[in-house]
């Protein structure tokens, strides 16, 4: 697996029914199969300043918005590579940069006691990144089931199902277990669509006629929005 990778796509979000999702998979069938990584727990980190400065500006719908992330597709041991993310969004189009690196180094390079490993075009941006914002730390951490699909033919288009997503702000570690907060109701899947350019005909089809809209949805925006309301209820209640 290569240690660089970079990203450029639109991504759409659509918020399912179980049954909406079991008519989306009977029609992805014919021109898609699961990638490499099929079912998977993933598990993130977000890091953000002592304020949540990050995920407030994201939430405020701004043409350019970024966010920092540590990330894993599954239970982390001792040594076990990670992804650091540099994710950024601007007039819709979203550009990933990670790299894969050892958890340990991960952590360490965030949190600004080592450079980073190898130097690149990445981590001068993810340098640069930290070093605009200042301290950050983990502030977050968010999981979910993942079920993840791509294309049969050439190209880049892919869709994935996450469910029992969760969060919490103690624990912040990819080496511990996987329980906290649910932000989807009973029986809701979260469809992403992460394509280069158009949506297939066959997909367009299927989400017209389920009358399946796409939404504006975050999940560390709906685990800060809990955050704030029990913050601000101590406040009024203190």
């Amino acid at each position: 697996m290569n240690s660089q990778m970079v990203f450029q796509r639109y991504e759409m979000k659509y918020l399912l029914t179980r049954k909406q999702k079991e008519v989306i998979l009977a029609a992805m069938e014919p021109y898609m199969e699961p990638d490499a990584y099929g079912r998977s727990t993933i598990r993130n980190i977000y890091y953000d300043t002592d304020n949540y400065r990050l995920v407030r500006k994201s939430m405020e719908q701004p043409v350019y918005k970024e966010k920092l992330r540590v990330r894993s597709y599954g239970t982390v041991e001792p040594g076990d590579k990670v992804f650091v993310e540099l994710k950024k969004k601007y007039e819709g189009v979203v550009y990933k940069r990670r790299i894969h690196i050892p958890e340990k180094t991960a952590v360490d390079y965030l949190a600004g006691t080592r450079a980073a490993p190898d130097r690149s075009q990445i981590t001068e941006e993810i340098d640069y990144f930290l070093r605009f914002y200042g301290t950050l730390e983990p502030r977050i951490f968010l999981s979910y089931e993942r079920e993840a699909y791509y294309t049969r033919n050439p190209g880049e288009f892919r869709v994935t199902f996450d469910e029992n997503i969760l969060w919490r702000e103690t624990d912040l570690s990819l080496e511990k277990g996987v329980y906290g907060t649910p932000i989807l109701k009973q029986g809701q899947t979260l469809m992403e669509i992460k394509t280069p350019g158009n949506i297939p005909l066959w997909m367009v089809k299927v989400l017209s006629e389920e009358e399946i809209r796409k939404i504006s949805f975050s999940k560390y925006g709906n685990a800060y929005t809990e955050i704030y309301n029990r913050e601000k209820g101590e406040l009024i209640y203190a």
